[in-house]
């Protein structure tokens, strides 16, 4: 055991003063921050910053929109300055004939108009086919519509409603907007909350485990393969066993791992302690992380260990971690429909599945806090059961891998060092 610890010392010691170490530890949260802050710039100027004035036809073929149109389009530019929409409204003698609304789509088709809009004769009792003629130049363009469609149909409503001579503060009155507070009753008692906050707050555990995981385990198979070909891994083999240098290693840079987890979720604690939300984390939530990060950092850790034992390049390691790498992605991939059902026959399943385990069942519990604790307990069975299984067998491929050269063996050869005494 000293040995292992001694391993695991100098193994924690050298990932920890490494310099890219430390600057991934504060570089990563704020590189974060700012790709967060950079997309919320960029998506506020794409649907609120300014552009050039869009120039749209419309002809209304039951000329009983026209005045209304032009309202409605006029209090639009009124408050959006900076994405004027400029309607040109034809006359009854301009597009009537087929040749006409042909003419209009060329227009479109050539630039001369950014789109144009033929209403059916029947539009204001919903009868008909309207159509939105368009060229789409590029996907910045693409918001156009819906703001077209929106004004066109509050156009169509108006108008039915001075139709049937309900007057526009009638009409405004019945139409008001109900407030609703959203409020969480539980047994803490009632307290309001942001639903964009209880969605981001499960992936935020997701994606803490997915970087403390896999960042730190790359650090782990390059380490292994350098020592592998610098021929230093046959002194120290020297001295203790294989098996003892593996566990080392994987202690050792089981502890470095913690060290980010720790710095970022404290971090992240604080920024929500600071915004008065902190209430969406529980004592509980990071005594599950904690326990799901170390028994999956073993079990992935045990993988990397062995695959880097027996791979020559970090090419050869590359391609045989591959198929692990599709697995391990795809709770990040699946994060959102797992998040709005943690109790759907999916979510299940992926949570029994021991290399997802860690980063699914986080995932259910941070989600949904009320998760039935028979389903934890049996996970925590599962990949409890699992973690000595997959060490004992990187183990036995760490055995013979870590002195073996020349050509990265094929999984027959794999399966053989398995069942080596």
């Amino acid at each position: 055991m000293s040995k292992v610890l001694t391993v695991a010392q100098r193994e924690f010691a050298e990932a920890v003063k490494n310099k890219i170490f430390l600057l991934n530890l504060f570089l990563t949260p704020l590189l974060g921050v700012g790709v967060v802050l950079i997309a919320t710039h960029s998506t506020r100027q794409a649907t609120e910053g300014p552009r050039p004035a869009k120039v749209i036809a419309v002809k209304d073929f039951s000329n009983q929109l026209s005045a209304e149109l032009d309202r409605v389009f006029r209090d639009y530019n009124k408050f959006n300055p900076q994405r004027q929409i400029i309607v040109k409204q034809l006359g009854p003698d301009e597009t009537d004939s087929e040749s006409g609304t042909l003419g209009l789509k060329d227009e479109v088709r050539k630039g001369k108009l950014d789109a144009c809009i033929i209403l059916a004769k029947d539009v204001i009792s919903g009868g008909g086919k309207s159509y939105y003629y368009m060229k789409t130049r590029n996907i910045g363009g693409l918001d156009l519509f819906g703001t077209v469609q929106g004004r066109v149909n509050d156009a169509v409503v108006n108008t039915r409603f001075r139709l049937r001579n309900v007057s526009q503060e009638l009409f405004a009155e019945l139409h008001r907007w109900v407030p609703l507070e959203q409020v969480d009753v539980s047994a803490k008692g009632e307290e309001k909350r942001n639903p964009m906050v209880l969605l981001m707050v499960p992936f935020f555990f997701l994606f803490l485990m997915f970087i403390g995981v896999l960042t730190t385990n790359q650090q782990m198979l390059t380490s292994v393969i350098e020592e592998k070909n610098s021929r230093v891994i046959e002194v120290i083999l020297s001295a203790l066993s294989p098996f003892q240098l593996m566990a080392g290693k994987i202690v050792g840079q089981a502890a470095a791992g913690l060290i980010p987890v720790i710095v970022w979720g404290t971090a992240a604690y604080a920024a929500a302690t600071f915004r008065g939300i902190s209430g969406v984390v529980s004592i509980g939530n990071l005594i599950y992380f904690i326990i799901y990060y170390l028994l999956g950092f073993l079990l992935i850790s045990s993988v990397f260990a062995a695959t880097g034992s027996a791979c020559n390049t970090i090419k050869e390691a590359q391609t045989l971690m591959m198929p692990l790498m599709m697995i391990l992605i795809l709770p990040m991939i699946l994060w959102f429909p797992i998040a709005q059902h943690p109790e759907a026959p999916l979510s299940l399943v992926l949570s029994f599945i021991p290399p997802l385990t860690p980063m699914v069942m986080i995932l259910r519990i941070a989600a949904y806090p009320e998760l039935p604790f028979f389903q934890i307990l049996a996970s925590l069975v599962v990949l409890g059961a699992s973690v000595p299984a997959v060490m004992w067998a990187s183990a036995k491929i760490f055995r013979t891998g870590i002195l073996m050269y020349g050509k990265p063996p094929s999984l027959r050869e794999l399966l053989r060092w398995l069942c080596y005494r």
